[in-house]
């Protein structure tokens, strides 16, 4: 099975020190047009941003999306403003039960283009402790000086 070429547009690496990813998942997301040619532009932070599931439906928290700069005024809106993510609703009972069962939480890793579309990787994860976060680090410190010692050789 060959992966879809993408163009990746934003990414959330501090996602990846503070959490342990257990399942990840391609949603679509729900945008206005000036935000998606300020998202073009790659005007977009992911930092803070955290999924949550509201009525039923997924939505998207604290994502800053910069207003476009040459839109007309009365279209502009408010660049942290909360956006529908889509997937089927099979996928979005499957993640509330583990949700809601095991204390996981929904974090959004990449935002990117896929074709013309503009996609969004969220992952199910679990928060990591502090000694766990220093055990990672211990191993990309030894893993790098053992990729730095085969270089040498």
């Amino acid at each position: 099975m060959t992966e879809k070429a993408y163009k990746l547009i934003s990414h959330n690496k501090k996602a990846g020190h503070n959490y342990s990813f257990i399942e990840t998942l391609e949603v679509g997301i729900s945008l206005l047009g000036n935000e998606v040619k300020s998202i073009r532009l790659g005007r977009v932070n992911l930092r803070d941003a955290f999924a949550r599931i509201v009525n039923g439906e997924l939505w998207l928290f604290n994502c800053h999306i910069n207003p476009y700069a040459l839109a007309h005024s009365v279209s502009k809106v408010d660049p942290i403003r909360n956006r529908k993510l889509l997937l089927h609703k099979r996928q979005l009972n499957k993640w509330l039960g583990k949700v809601q069962e095991k204390g996981l939480t929904i974090v959004p890793i990449k935002l990117y283009f896929s074709g013309q579309r503009v996609k969004l990787q969220i992952a199910l994860a679990k928060a990591k402790k502090l000694h766990d976060k220093r055990e990672a680090i211990k191993q990309k410190d030894v893993t790098r000086s053992l990729r730095k010692a085969q270089k040498r050789y």
